[in-house]
């Protein structure tokens, strides 16, 4: 109808203009001037419709709970537009699901960079418009169906690809000087994202519905999986049982810590079904896992970086040294509310010491490496292969007979209790792994720390007793650390 009423009564071309208003498309606009001579865009046009072209983008890195009306919900991979920050907080509107405004822990998010878009599943990148036709049109993708993709004839832009019933048509997506993006002059958007939820919500300007992202008919990629490329290895934190440990950058800008797997030491065949148990892991004592690349060796695990290092090196630098009695017990409770968790899992961390706990800025302590013991070749973790076992964190059930349980990382909690009162010295100082293992069965057990409690001192005799039934779990250890921290605290005011 539309075409033939343009086509005999042109003299209301106004009028048709006002009830079939269109969006340019990528067949009928010609080539954009370049950067230097673009044309600016009418007064009228850069008032209407501008939200602020200069906002920071961020991208959420966990999972948000608003608490009150003030605060904005988010989701782990949630992108959203900074308007403003306020202490340790942001005012942000959110760019993905349903817009919306209002505070996130600055903690919660990190800088984006905004022209990536890899994440996104209506942006493909390194298509061209001949083979985003055939993609649309296949099978897989029904009317409605859309991508954005790069721009062939306009360098750094992009073009909209969106099915109808039998064709695909083509609009490109304009640049003002602003740096806002355009489909039609007057309408402009801080980025793609917003764009889309705009044109979703009025398809009518463009006569074209944009229902569902295009389907890649690729196999779905696991969220967590990212290529190596996107992490850069800047510094080397340490060694140990599992690999290397290095500061990194996630997409140039995310600081993370990444442990490079020695593919010669472990059980490479079981490393998937460990990373989907890690995955299922969460809580605010467990050292958050961001991604893995486990396509091809070396194998990287990412995870979020700690400011202070490792709990047993922190204790022995000056500032932990001057650290007092109570905040040595913080220390203590963290680590058994993280391990209380994983015992609610059956989760065995098989490798428990103050080297794989963590250490923040803000001085909160989190659990780190639970798991990966179990993937270790026997030849590498076991009582003949001499100095790899960690022998003296080790329950002697384990040491002996290699039978972990919850019991033996009770076992090791209460070596870790010695570490943390003894400011990072090591267990039995002196002996060997050998001489440990006798002085044990003969009933020796490590002395009091000068700076234990000794109510703290009678907990860790009970995580060594010789029969794993007679130890604690860590919940009883949680709840009566947590007694002792109070009182001590009460005590001081």
């Amino acid at each position: 109808m539309e075409p033939f009423l343009r086509k005999r009564l042109t003299f209301l071309s106004f009028f048709w203009d006002k009830i079939w208003p269109a969006a340019e498309t990528e067949d009928s606009i010609p080539e954009l001037p370049g950067p230097d001579t673009e044309p600016e865009l009418p007064a009228a046009a850069e008032t209407r419709n501008v939200p602020a072209p200069r906002a920071q983008l961020f991208r959420a890195l966990y999972d948000f709970t608003a608490r009150c009306a003030e605060e904005l919900s988010v989701s782990r991979g949630d992108r959203l537009y900074a308007l403003k920050e306020e202490g340790d907080y942001i005012f942000a509107r959110r760019l993905s699901g349903p817009p919306s405004t209002g505070l996130v822990p600055i903690n919660y998010v990190a800088k984006a960079n905004p022209e990536t878009h890899s994440d996104q599943p209506w942006y493909f990148s390194g298509i061209s418009r001949i083979q985003a036709q055939q993609l649309l049109l296949s099978p897989a993708n029904a009317p409605g169906a859309f991508l954005i993709r790069p721009s062939e004839s306009s360098l750094g832009g992009y073009s909209l690809s969106v099915r109808t019933q039998a064709k695909v048509c083509h609009y490109r997506i304009c640049t003002a000087p602003s740096g806002s993006l355009y489909l039609q002059e007057g309408r402009l958007f801080p980025n793609l994202e917003a764009l889309l939820t705009y044109y979703k919500a009025n398809w009518k300007l463009i006569q074209t519905p944009l229902l569902q992202p295009c389907a890649s008919q690729l196999p779905a990629q696991d969220e967590w999986e990212r290529p190596r490329s996107e992490f850069a290895l800047r510094r080397k934190l340490g060694e140990g049982y599992f690999g290397e440990v290095w500061e990194g950058l996630w997409l140039g800008s995310i600081p993370v810590a990444v442990k490079v797997i020695k593919s010669a030491d472990m059980k490479l065949a079981d490393l998937a079904k460990e990373i989907e148990a890690l995955k299922s892991l969460r809580h605010e004592r467990l050292i958050r896992l961001h991604a893995v690349c486990s396509s091809g060796e070396p194998v990287y695990i990412v995870t979020e970086l700690m400011g202070k290092g490792n709990l047993q090196a922190y204790l022995g630098s000056p500032e932990g040294q001057a650290l007092s009695p109570p905040l040595l017990l913080g220390f203590a409770c963290q680590v058994a509310e993280g391990m209380s968790y994983l015992e609610e899992r059956r989760v065995v961390h098989r490798d428990l010491a103050a080297r794989n706990v963590l250490v923040g800025d803000d001085l909160t302590c989190k659990v780190a490496d639970f798991g990966l013991a179990r993937l270790l070749k026997d030849d590498v973790y076991s009582p003949s292969s001499g100095s790899k076992i960690p022998v003296k964190w080790t329950a002697p059930e384990a040491a002996n007979y290699r039978i972990f349980s919850q019991k033996s990382d009770v076992w090791s909690f209460g070596i870790l209790l010695y570490e943390v009162f003894a400011y990072g010295q090591c267990p039995y100082e002196g002996m060997s792994n050998h001489e440990t293992l006798q002085q044990i069965s003969r009933g020796y057990r490590l002395p009091r720390p000068a700076a234990c409690p000794a109510e703290v001192y009678m907990l860790m005799l009970d995580c060594w007793k010789g029969s794993p039934e007679e130890r604690p779990t860590f919940a009883t250890l949680r709840e009566k650390l947590g007694v002792i921290h109070r009182r001590l605290h009460l005590g001081l005011t």
